[in-house]
């Protein structure tokens, strides 16, 4: 993106002088180069891990990871798809803007059963789910806890749990979204930091609140049990109890999807999780639709946890 051709666009930009520090500007429109599609967004969603970054980032920084869209010139090696496509992907940053180039690797076609405003909930959290689950080997009866299952993450790892065949026990703050949850797939619901006394052991332990709940689950996991840790939405520093944890080969693993895609590119994981849109076996939740003239306000509900799910701003 730092090639530009002729003529601006719109973009969504940190200022640190605008209500909320996000604002819409004019940018110089992107010029792609030869294995890069340019691609006309049309809408995008939103993780806490960017918003995050964007509101303490200094003025003029560009954010956005998710985003899906309508090529509007194909790369010209060949390699992408062709011009009218439609397709979703993710970038580094700068997604929030009317126009992105993107290579093949980072994007994937759209079905024509999928809406973009489904598709665009998809290149973070549900590949961030289902990296998450790969990391416990799969078996019949396998005992998976979510943690944060409200979030934009947890609402997949949920679904792709329970698809997988997967016992899922959730764990939620607020418990006005326990039938939410089981209808996801949930099995069983545990609500606050805690998680109760009798809960697990586990398989595996997708984990994105940190503080409390992740030196909760450490102790709950079965002999060869794996902790992946996403996040830490509720605190950055854990205690544990070390005897508890030390049951036979239990791990913690932490996930950082930059480094997963090294060896398998987000192609790959989108076309799967589209076909499981596309045939109605996964469900996108998005509480909250907006123009993109309102992204402050929503970046700012979505770190104050005032909705359940996605947040899809399109322009």
């Amino acid at each position: 993106m730092n090639q530009t051709q002729g003529g601006a666009m719109r973009a969504v930009v940190t200022d640190e002088t605008a209500p909320g520090r996000l604002r819409v500007g004019e940018v110089p429109r992107p010029a792609p180069q030869p294995r890069e599609s340019l691609v006309r967004v049309q809408a995008i969603s939103l993780n806490r891990g960017e918003v995050k970054t964007a509101l303490a980032a200094p003025s003029g920084w560009r954010p956005g990871w998710d985003w899906a869209g309508v090529v509007e010139e194909a790369a010209a090696d060949g390699s992408g798809p062709a011009v009218g496509a439609r397709v979703v992907g993710l970038a580094p940053f700068g997604a929030w803007s009317e126009f992105l180039t993107a290579s093949k690797s980072m994007l994937a076609e759209v079905p024509d059963d999928v809406t973009l405003d489904a598709a665009a909930t998809l290149p973070v959290a549900a590949l961030t789910a289902r990296a998450a689950l790969a990391k416990s080997p799969h078996r019949t009866g396998r005992r998976v806890l979510v943690t944060g299952a409200s979030g934009g993450v947890g609402v997949f790892a949920v679904q792709l749990a329970a698809l997988s065949g997967d016992a899922v026990t959730a764990a939620i703050r607020n418990p006005a979204h326990e039938a939410l949850i089981r209808r996801l797939g949930a099995s069983d619901v545990l609500i606050g930091a805690a998680l109760g006394d009798d809960s697990g052991p586990f398989d595996l332990v997708v984990e994105s609140v940190g503080g409390e709940t992740l030196g909760a689950v450490l102790g709950r996991l079965a002999p060869g049990g794996t902790c992946v840790v996403l996040g830490a939405s509720a605190g950055a520093v854990t205690t544990f109890d070390a005897s508890k944890f030390r049951v036979g080969g239990t791990s913690l693993y932490g996930l950082v999807m930059q480094w997963e895609f090294q060896s398998e590119p987000p192609t790959v994981g989108l076309a799967e999780l589209l076909s499981l849109l596309s045939r109605g076996e996964l469900e996108t939740v998005i509480e909250r639709r907006a123009p993109m003239a309102d992204i402050a306000a929503v970046a700012h509900d979505l770190m104050d946890r005032r909705f359940v799910g996605k947040a899809v701003l399109t322009w």
